[in-house]
């Protein structure tokens, strides 16, 4: 919380190699709201479309930039317990998705983990091309745990 912008990007771009591999992008990053972006190039498969994994990669990500952007860092670290992905159809181009979390859903979660460790929450996503065609749809059953618990 309260990170500038270039320290976050930073972060999200380059902590984790295999995300730094397939170049997503951070283009937005605000408190509850971000926007993410990851490029064709270098993500194509052997039909010249998007790799499924870079879609996917694409898809999760945006929890840890919600994560960078809302909560207190110092007090917590969220970990993905399940998700489901629906591939729509091909992805021809760079491809973004946008994630929000409400405001009372952060209060919520947050008021979870003071009292019990940790919380659940769901969050669901689409991944578009650049005409905004949806070209997955993602749920993720994610956890905010505390740390030192």
């Amino acid at each position: 919380m309260n990170m500038p912008f270039d320290y976050m990007k930073h972060l999200l771009e380059t902590t984790v190699a295999f995300v730094e591999r397939t170049g997503v992008k951070a283009l937005e990053l605000e408190p509850r709201r971000v926007r993410l972006m990851a490029p064709l190039r270098g993500n194509e498969n052997h039909i010249g479309t998007m790799y499924a994994g870079a879609l996917f990669t694409l898809a999760e990500v945006p929890v840890g930039a919600l994560y960078l952007t809302t909560f207190d860092v110092s007090k917590y670290y969220p970990i993905i317990k399940e998700m489901t992905i629906q591939f729509v159809r091909p992805a021809k181009t760079d491809a973004t998705i946008e994630l929000v979390i409400s405001e009372e859903e952060v209060r919520r979660i947050q008021a979870e983990v003071d009292a019990q460790g940790k919380a659940d929450f769901i969050l669901e996503g689409q991944v578009k091309d650049t005409a905004g065609e949806v070209v997955v749809t993602s749920r993720g059953t994610y956890q905010l745990r505390a740390i030192g618990k």
